[in-house]
């Protein structure tokens, strides 16, 4: 058996964009970790899909709730819904998010504001929401998934840079107004992880022959590598662990 502080059997917890990919290996990783897990998502039959295949994979209790995270008034009738069928929220993971890929010149303004809005806004908007409740509580752990462009910037995603260098001082600010009432909220950020949204890239040989160049691990991160840290991170374990932004990337960001 694990040490107790890491403990999250029971916990109640909400993963945002988690049908696929990242999203959806943290809340597969939580629901082994005994955690009830409610999946989210925009399109029901997606989201319905996942549920069972986490269900099934993991024998835990694992719900959906499809709703758009960047709409106020979506998010306020899903955390209630949410909470009217699973319980408390123990755990928030802010994941929902979305690359696009443009020269900073040829970037189109439609395409920075929805970045923006579901890169940066849905975690303000889940996130208030969600602590809201939690202060009431006096206890709850939020987990913002960030990245190595919370640090790192390179040609070609000026505005996805921008958005995730925003997230990281949204989780430091929200610690400042959130650690009195005895909420953690932390960054987990990913490097190059080989998942379907970066397939391109992974295909393409001279982007992961750099890839492997730059980071000490020589290699893409896999999506079972973010599972340790985010346990460590939404149990008491990280009762005194605030504001921090914890990477994940092999090396990436401590070397030149």
């Amino acid at each position: 058996m694990s040490h107790p502080v890491f403990d999250i059997r029971g916990k109640v917890a909400l993963v945002t964009g988690s049908s696929r990919g990242i999203g959806n290996a943290l809340a597969h990783g939580l629901a082994e970790a005994g955690c009830v897990v409610v999946l989210n998502g925009r399109d029901p039959a997606t989201m319905d899909t996942a549920r069972r295949a986490t269900a099934e994979q993991t024998g835990a209790t694992v719900l959906a709730e499809a709703f758009d995270v960047t709409d106020h008034d979506a998010v306020a009738a899903g955390i209630a819904r949410i909470e009217d069928r699973a319980g408390p929220l123990d755990i928030l993971v802010n994941n929902a998010g979305m690359q696009h890929r443009a020269p900073f010149t040829e970037f189109r303004t439609e395409d920075w504001n929805r970045l923006l809005e579901t890169n940066l806004s849905s975690a303000f908007l889940v996130g208030r929401e969600t602590a809201r409740r939690m202060a009431e509580r006096g206890r709850g752990k939020i987990v913002n998934i960030c990245s190595v462009q919370s640090a790192l910037a390179r040609p070609g995603i000026t505005p996805y840079t921008a958005t995730k260098g925003g997230l990281k001082m949204l989780t430091k600010g929200m610690c400042a107004d959130l650690g009195p009432s005895g909420i953690q909220v932390n960054g987990l950020a990913p490097g190059y992880f080989d998942t379907e949204l970066n397939a391109a890239l992974v295909a393409d040989e001279q982007f992961s022959d750099w890839i492997r160049t730059r980071t000490p691990a020589g290699r893409w991160g896999k999506v079972e590598d973010l599972v340790g840290t985010l346990l460590f991170l939404c149990s008491p374990a990280s009762d005194f662990v605030n504001g921090q932004i914890v990477y994940v990337d092999g090396g990436m960001t401590s070397v030149l």
